[in-house]
């Protein structure tokens, strides 16, 4: 009897880790912007996630642009796409590395399995050159990167 409580308890340990791991995220700020307004109109840009790419995978906007990114993981593993700086997006990687299996309920990034579509409605409100990478391990490594540029 202990040791199936023992077992029971180790389980939800395991099951709980990776969501301590995704409260590490500020869902505060965003470097690239912030979630856009589903009542205002949208640019739509159709982003093809194959591996280990994206299609397109340079994106250019005007400051003050609302797009809605539609996503397709056209590829045969897992995929994700998350928009911040390149710096945030290798700290998060690295974290990334530690929890493979991170679900990302932020705005600004989404994991999509093979075949499978979401979008992200984000408007850029800031000027600069931002990325969106998969940060599955590995992925970003092998040139799983896109930008977008922000005039």
């Amino acid at each position: 009897m202990k040791t199936t409580i023992k077992l029971g308890l180790a389980l939800a340990a395991l099951s709980i880790a990776p969501a301590f791991a995704h409260d590490q995220h500020d869902h505060g700020t965003f470097s690239a912007g912030e979630p856009g307004d589903p009542k205002k109109p949208a640019r739509i840009i159709e982003i093809l996630m194959n591996e280990m790419d994206y299609a397109p995978a340079k994106v250019e906007v005007k400051r003050g642009e609302q797009i809605r990114f539609v996503l397709r993981n056209v590829g045969k593993e897992d995929h994700e796409f998350l928009l911040a700086t390149p710096k945030e997006n290798l700290a998060h990687a690295e974290v990334m590395k530690k929890h493979p299996h991170m679900e990302h309920d932020d705005p600004n990034g989404v994991r999509l399995a093979p075949s499978k579509t979401a979008e992200i409605l984000w408007k850029f409100t800031k000027a600069g050159t931002f990325e969106f990478s998969c940060l599955i391990p590995g992925h970003r490594d092998y040139g799983m990167v896109g930008h977008v540029t922000v005039n």
